[in-house]
């Protein structure tokens, strides 16, 4: 209440409603907590959630006894969050003790998606020994949609530079001179397009080998043609029971890049030949990237490998992932799901990671596929948003049973050269599977995958 100047009434002065500020009830932390603008949560160090506020519940559509020493933090997040908090968010909570500003997607109990910002706290005993994680969590959806905004002012500002420059060349003699160092440009362009061509394919296998019993199909998709990409894949035999395959992302393009394509390549298929384990593998080409690229800058990859071996009609298949998007299961029946997270670090990032690995069974109508972030991450439709890798499960699912993998490449390939320009980094596919047995329909439900 202020008098008619403006200024607040004296001290003491009767509020509106004849109370005295004295009068009004003190508000309790316990009140503060539960009803804060913002979400609060603890968790045990392996993320159980032990305490969370009403605030987090609202947003999340859930009771508390849905999440209390249930749910772990991990579980409240989408399948990408859920990537991204195994491989970045809790190594650098452990190495650092506090995170700050990591922008995340809740997964709301009505499978809406909610934009966040977390920041969380190690709480340590006396003795220095972790007890708790205390977290925050904000809002973002005013963020995403101011980000936006900015996002399409500039390109309404590009384009107005664009039309500027074009107004620039209007005279004569500055067309003349335009075109002639346009046409020579162009021709270098070219030049330099077709020498980093040949220079990508060598980096990549000439052909698939033919395989008994096993079909495999592989497609490359360069995003920029004037800048060496650090996809890679490849399948090869070790005998003749069992072959190799594997496919992975170089941090970064060009020459650098290509430099530590090539390492990755030569090391994974060395290694191989000496000891099949496919984390083994990937340990091994650890080692190489982390001392040869220690220092200012330094080089890493994310990667899937995987040994397989023939077992009658199907194929058993050995993984190891390190820090790479999970590979996509399509089963003979007409489902498809992700295989379990079996995450990891990024390949080369730190001296002694572990790298964990699963074995699954193909049968007959199964089909595998491997793919980089290229294709997850493209930009879609007129307010670009994310592809996500709930739209690639749910292409996925939306295959024939049995298809195969020359019909999912394919596929694949015109979605991936629909996306045009909102295709901003390489994008490598490659698929194994098992042929359909003539005349025999699976049930629905294949086996699944048993993590190690």
């Amino acid at each position: 209440m202020t008098s008619r100047d403006g200024r607040p009434p004296p001290a003491g002065q009767d509020l509106p409603a004849g109370r005295r500020l004295a009068d009004l009830p003190e508000d309790s932390a316990e009140e503060l907590y539960e009803h804060a603008p913002c979400g609060y949560l603890t968790t045990l160090m392996d993320g159980t959630i032990v305490k969370i506020n009403t605030t987090l519940l609202g947003w999340l559509g859930r009771t508390r006894g849905e999440v209390l020493d249930r749910l772990r933090f991990a579980d409240l997040l989408t399948v990408g969050g859920k990537l991204y908090h195994e491989t970045h968010y809790a190594p650098l909570l452990g190495m650092k003790g506090q995170v700050n500003g990591i922008a995340l997607e809740l997964a709301a109990a009505d499978g809406s998606r909610l934009p966040i910002l977390v920041t969380s706290v190690v709480k340590r005993g006396e003795d220095g020994e972790p007890l708790l994680i205390r977290t925050t969590v904000f809002d973002a959806r005013e963020r995403r949609a101011y980000e936006r905004e900015l996002l399409r002012g500039r390109r309404a500002a590009e384009e107005a530079g664009r039309i500027a420059e074009e107004a620039l060349h209007t005279a004569e003699e500055v067309g003349r001179v335009a075109e002639q160092a346009r046409r020579a440009a162009e021709t270098d362009r070219v030049r330099l397009r077709e020498a980093l061509a040949v220079l990508q394919r060598s980096l990549l296998p000439d052909a698939l080998p033919t395989i008994e019993g096993l079909k495999s199909a592989a497609y490359y998709h360069t995003a920029a043609p004037d800048r060496l990409g650090g996809d890679f894949y490849d399948l090869f035999a070790l005998d003749a029971r069992r072959w190799a395959f594997f496919l992975g992302d170089v941090c970064g393009k060009g020459p650098e890049a290509a430099a530590v394509t090539s390492l990755a390549r030569y090391t994974l298929r060395t290694t191989v030949l000496h000891d099949p384990d496919p984390a083994a593998a990937l340990a091994t080409l650890n080692g190489a990237l982390f001392e040869r690229y220690t220092g200012a800058e330094p080089q890493y990859c994310s990667a899937v490998f995987a040994v397989l071996e023939r077992a009658g009609p199907a194929f058993t298949v050995h993984l190891a992932s390190g820090g790479h998007p999970p590979p996509l299961l399509l089963r003979g029946d007409g489902t498809a799901d992700y295989l379990p997270a079996i995450g990891g670090l990024l390949v080369g990032i730190l001296p002694e990671p572990h790298f964990a690995s699963l074995r699954i069974v193909l049968n007959p109508g199964d089909t595998l596929l491997l793919y980089t972030d290229g294709l997850t991450e493209a930009r879609i439709g007129p307010d670009r948003r994310l592809y996500g890798e709930d739209a690639l499960l749910d292409f996925g699912r939306a295959m024939p049973p049995g298809a195969g993998p020359h019909t999912l490449i394919a596929a694949l390939r015109d979605l991936v050269t629909g996306f045009g320009t909102g295709l901003a980094d390489d994008t490598a596919l490659l698929a194994v599977g098992v042929p359909p047995a003539r005349g025999v329909r699976r049930a629905a439900g294949g086996r699944g995958a048993v993590p190690r």
